[in-house]
């Protein structure tokens, strides 16, 4: 059965572009007699703010369109932690201490000297070494474990964009779990979405890029990856430049 979600969060106002993303979603469950999910991703704690909660509610309630079921993924925070802890004891995940820093990503990209991958001595650690020092109380990071050597290529076909690949060498050791236990992103979006057995993701081309590290754990916690479609950027009406659509999603 085709299940999708819309998942907005609430750290700005619902948009046109984010209606358009939520139209798209509620016509193919409709057209396949599926269900569709709206989840809130309200897990940016520092930035949520209720005038945006209430502009996705009234924004969504003005479209009537409806939806099958609701989460917040504020209230699913223990099954975030367990996908982490998972990945952590398969070996595909490790506890980076230094730093453990809530604000790790910007951090990262802040680095300078090039792109940041990883921190070598953090992946060397042994296990026994990081049990001892989470056992101690010394705060972490827990990141996913991206295969280096050898490297290889990451692939995903999206609906829209057509076939996609990407380096495993090229992406780097993304945070899971930041060293005050809350998820970040990419940890909360595939939990919930491994839970919840979406089967579709349909959303905005800024999420593209996002995807080869959301397809390394779908695949690391023996997950099902779901199918994608990115949907083009609104633009302004003189910019001429379209991709090529892939229609055969739509049609099926």
């Amino acid at each position: 059965m085709i299940r999708v979600r819309f998942a907005p969060s609430p750290t700005g106002y619902l948009h046109i572009g984010s209606a358009r993303t939520f139209i798209f979603n509620w016509l193919y469950a409709r057209k396949h007699k599926g269900t569709m999910v709206l989840r809130i991703d309200d897990t940016d704690f520092d930035r949520n703010t209720e005038a945006s909660l209430r502009s996705i509610y009234e924004g969504l309630e003005w479209l009537a369109l409806g939806w099958d079921e609701f989460y917040r993924q504020s209230e699913r925070l223990d099954l975030h932690r367990k996908i982490a802890l998972y990945l952590l004891e398969k070996g595909l995940a490790y506890r980076d201490f230094m730093p453990a820093l809530a604000d790790l990503d910007d951090k990262e990209r802040a680095h300078e000297g090039g792109p940041w991958l990883c921190n070598p001595e953090m992946r060397a650690l042994s296990q026994q070494e990081s049990d001892a020092r989470a056992a101690a109380g010394e705060p972490f990071v827990i990141r996913f474990k991206v295969q280096r050597e050898p490297a290889y290529e990451v692939t995903f076909n999206d609906e829209v964009f057509g076939p996609q690949s990407k380096l495993t060498a090229d992406i780097e050791d993304f945070a899971l779990l930041r060293s005050n236990g809350n998820p970040t992103y990419h940890l909360a979006s595939c939990a919930d979405d491994i839970e919840t057995k979406i089967t579709h993701i349909i959303r905005g081309q800024d999420h593209l890029s996002n995807t080869f590290k959301h397809v390394l754990i779908f695949q690391g916690a023996g997950a099902a990856v779901p199918r994608f479609a990115h949907l083009p950027l609104l633009i302004a009406p003189t910019a001429l430049s379209f991709p090529s659509v892939n229609t055969a999603l739509w049609s099926a």
